[in-house]
């Protein structure tokens, strides 16, 4: 693999657990660009939100996908990386964009289950399954332009990974 690889799909589809092992399995690097974010400017998502505004974060999130772009890396983006055009645009000529899917209710959960420390603000300030039905129902096409291929993200990461593979290599 020498270009890299995007995943893309909302919050709870599992774009960093599945890139951690895709990587794994290509023997590549794997970058998270909310991670990568945390990393350069020492802040989490929600101290960024709070300090510039989601525009802020939006252009600084846009800035991480270009830094982080390089030959032989899976790189799982922000849920909402594919708001900006010029990310969609960016990622489909830079490399193979996969969509993570998977329904609302099942992102809910996830989240649910497995809160993250410092997660995102609310986008929406309603509950969780709420507002992953407002975003996903926002994104869904958006997701879909992005994307080169559609994985079903419901299924077990080791089974994703697999998929993905399969993808990558076929197309």
């Amino acid at each position: 693999m020498t270009q890299p690889i995007y995943l893309v799909g909302a919050r709870g589809c599992g774009k960093t657990t599945v890139g951690v092992a895709l990587a794994q399995a290509l023997g590549c690097n794997f970058v998270d660009t909310d991670h990568y974010l945390l990393d350069n400017t020492k802040m989490s998502v929600a101290d960024i939100v709070e300090k510039e505004g989601w525009e802020g974060f939006r252009r600084r999130e846009s800035g991480a996908l270009q830094s982080v772009t390089a030959p032989g890396t899976v790189i799982a983006t922000g849920g909402g990386m594919v708001l900006a055009e010029s990310n969609r645009q960016f990622m489909r000529e830079h490399g193979v964009v996969i969509y993570l899917r998977a329904p609302a209710q099942i992102l809910a959960s996830r989240l649910e289950a497995f809160p993250e420390e410092g997660q995102r603000p609310t986008l929406t300030g309603r509950p969780i399954t709420d507002e992953i039905v407002e975003v996903l129902a926002a994104r869904e096409a958006l997701y879909n332009q992005a994307a080169h291929h559609v994985v079903d993200a419901t299924r077990p990461p080791a089974e994703i990974v697999e998929a993905v593979l399969h993808t990558a290599r076929a197309s």
